[in-house]
């Protein structure tokens, strides 16, 4: 093994085909006292130093760490499927779970940008010569004819121009078939609606929903708010979670809502249940220049600001939180608007209309729109605005589908849609409207889902975003990381306090080494310590290497020789979590990246977890990875292990166990040549 060393330092030729076909951009330097930071976007602390992004409180009272302006922990940056590899997909079997609202609704219009990129989704797959198989849940609520999975089919059929069938797997309880996916371009499974596992994220019926399937799609973002076995259970089960075109565009949007790039930016609030929106509505007045008030929230704006309302348009345990959010804006310098006169129904007279004053609605009348007054204000608000976000409906308590306040609102909307203002529509009720009252949609941002929304306004993390794989984020200026970043590189996966790194980066000059840590502090410690000690060939990055490393390792320059996981940590008590560092796409991108007669260094004071990782990357290595045998080898338990360091350098922990006298089990992998 005193060979190893040696291997390393050769000019091997780089066989490292590109995971994603990133563009190398102009990294911006970040400076902060004397020092530069080759990531761009990057926030820095109050307090000096790097500030990693990491988990984000859903206090919107607490400063929170953004990215892009938007909470980083809510809303992480994805691996989606426009950047997956496309040959990746060729013979693989694909699940997509599919948005019925948007594919099987009765009245569909095709051409919308929701419609297009959800079709465009399967038709991409089956185009890159995936199998793909497509499930989702219905109902008649959504499209009369949907009775059967074959009805549903035969609708997919006509609209995809591609053979569906439906496939009978999960009511049978009998996991899929090689056979079965020759039956068809593309296999629908069973309504989901008629399986309580589902809605219960039973871990069982997960596996069976994702038996036989390699990669898994979710582009159902208007469930992304839920915890469903079919959006969150089946990432587990498959090596790669990814977002599909039509829940990448959903996510866009969604970012779009908290950015504050343009000025003067208002929130038109409609709908109720204020108690429940507080922190969502607190969120958006620290965004926003004025917040306006539409819906029956308006009533207990009204009620909090002092002014008297009618008991039943009062909601119960809402006026503490109403308060709160009056005191917040006026905190921030937000203007709240709420409408100022009502048209009014008489109770007992159903035909009778009349205007009143928000502050003097008789008694024995009914709010059931925005009067002239209030239209007028609203107007002159949105006249000024360049980014407008409409998310309830204009609707108090009555039984009209929609009001004319809301059919005048959303032509005033269209109307400033014409003069290069950003607006965002959400929910369902608004969405219709503006596709009843305007000429074209194509000027607005739509999200149907108004759940969704919510829940991501109040600063919760969405289940069906979070079980995708991670993607990193910032752009890495390799020039400012490294003195030479033609040099080969030698990357450590769970760095820890960089000690081993640091000794490698002292021995060998003509490496570059990269240490990847989930911790931050950890992190923060070792950038210190290289600005510090001015050592030039190494580096640390802030990640979960498990879903980032593909990203960040196929932009470096030069080839990479070395790849090192050093004492990774089980959870014992958890098995589902045992080897979750070791996924499959993290394995599989090492195999791919690493250069020919590259090295793969694994050890660990657990055998369980070292015979687990030689098992691992033997399986999933694509048939590239070999193991190096050393005759000085040592055997414990009938397996053999190297019985020494072959660096010479000790990661802490190493040293710790090594102290104590207790055993290493260390194996070294080699890339084949050619491979």
């Amino acid at each position: 093994m005193s060979q190893v060393l040696y291997t390393l330092h050769g000019s091997l030729p780089l066989n490292k085909p590109s995971f994603y076909n990133y563009h190398r951009k102009e990294g911006k330097l970040l400076q902060h006292g004397s020092r530069s930071y080759p990531i761009s976007n990057i926030q820095l602390s109050f307090q000096g130093g790097l500030e990693v992004v990491t988990h984000v409180k859903s206090s919107l009272k607490e400063k929170t760490c953004l990215y892009d302006g938007v909470e980083s922990g809510a809303l992480p940056h994805v691996q989606i499927l426009k950047e997956f590899p496309r040959e990746e997909l060729v013979a693989k079997v694909v699940m997509v779970r599919f948005d019925s609202t948007i594919l099987l609704r009765e009245k569909m219009d095709w051409s919308s940008q929701s419609a297009s990129k959800a079709l465009y989704t399967i038709k991409y797959l089956h185009e890159s010569g995936a199998k793909v198989i497509i499930v989702s849940e219905w109902s008649r609520k959504i499209n009369p004819k949907l009775l059967a999975a074959e009805a549903v089919a035969d609708i997919l059929s006509s609209v995809l121009r591609l053979k569906v069938v439906a496939l009978r797997c999960i009511s049978c309880n009998m996991p899929l078939k090689m056979e079965d996916l020759q039956k068809a371009d593309i296999l629908l499974l069973e309504n989901l609606s008629e399986y309580k596992e589902e809605v219960s994220n039973c871990s069982k019926f997960a596996e069976l929903l994702s038996s036989g399937v390699d990669i898994f799609v979710n582009d159902s973002f208007a469930q992304s708010h839920k915890i469903l076995a079919s959006t969150v259970g089946v990432a587990r089960f498959c090596y790669a979670s990814l977002a599909g075109f039509s829940f990448d565009e959903s996510l866009h949007q969604l970012k779009k809502i908290a950015k504050t790039n343009k000025k003067p930016y208002i929130a038109i609030i409609g709908g109720g249940n204020l108690n429940n929106k507080a922190a969502a509505l607190q969120f958006l007045a620290s965004r926003c220049d004025a917040l306006i008030f539409v819906g029956l929230m308006s009533f207990q704006i009204i009620r909090a600001l002092g002014h008297t309302v009618p008991a039943n348009l009062v909601e119960p345990d809402a006026h503490k939180a109403a308060l709160d959010i009056v005191q917040f804006a006026h905190d921030k310098n937000v203007f709240i608007s709420y409408p100022k006169d009502f048209w009014c129904m008489n109770q007992h007279l159903p035909k009778q209309f009349e205007v009143f004053p928000a502050h003097g609605v008789s008694e024995g009348w009914l709010p059931i729109d925005l009067g002239p007054g209030s239209l007028d204000e609203i107007k002159s608000l949105v006249t000024s605005s360049k980014k407008i976000i409409w998310v309830g409906p204009v609707k108090f308590r009555s039984y009209r589908p929609y009001s004319g306040g809301g059919s005048k609102l959303a032509q005033m909307l269209y109307n400033r849609s014409q003069c290069e203002c950003e607006i965002t529509i959400v929910g369902s009720t608004a969405c219709e409207v503006i596709k009843n009252q305007t000429s074209s949609i194509s000027s607005f941002n739509m999200l149907e889902n108004a759940s969704a929304v919510w829940e991501f306004l109040k600063g919760q993390k969405l289940p069906g975003v979070m079980a995708l794989d991670r993607a990193y984020p910032f752009e890495i200026d390799w020039n400012v990381a490294y003195q030479d970043p033609s040099q080969p590189l030698v990357v450590d996966i769970g760095s820890g306090n960089g000690l081993f790194i640091t000794g490698m980066a002292r021995k060998r000059k003509d490496l570059n080494f990269l240490g990847l840590e989930i911790n931050g502090k950890l992190v923060r410690r070792c950038l210190d310590s290289v600005h510090q000690s001015g050592l030039t060939n190494r580096y640390f990055i802030g990640t979960n290497a498990t879903s980032t490393f593909c990203s960040i390792v196929s932009s470096y320059p030069g080839e990479l020789v070395l790849v090192s996981i050093q004492c990774p940590n089980p959870d014992f008590n958890k098995p589902e979590h045992r080897w979750s560092m070791l996924q499959r796409s993290l394995i599989e991108a090492v195999a791919d990246h690493l250069s020919s007669e590259g090295k793969v260094f694994l050890q660990s004071d657990v055998e369980a977890v070292a015979l687990r990782m030689k098992e691992l990357f033997l399986k999933y290595g694509k048939g590239k990875l070999r193991l190096l045998h050393d005759h000085n080898g040592v055997k414990i338990s009938g397996n053999t292990w190297l019985e020494d360091n072959p660096f010479g350098i000790r990661s802490d922990w190493e040293q710790h166990v090594i102290d104590r006298g207790a055993p290493m089990y260390r194996l070294m992998l080699s890339k084949s040549t050619g491979s």
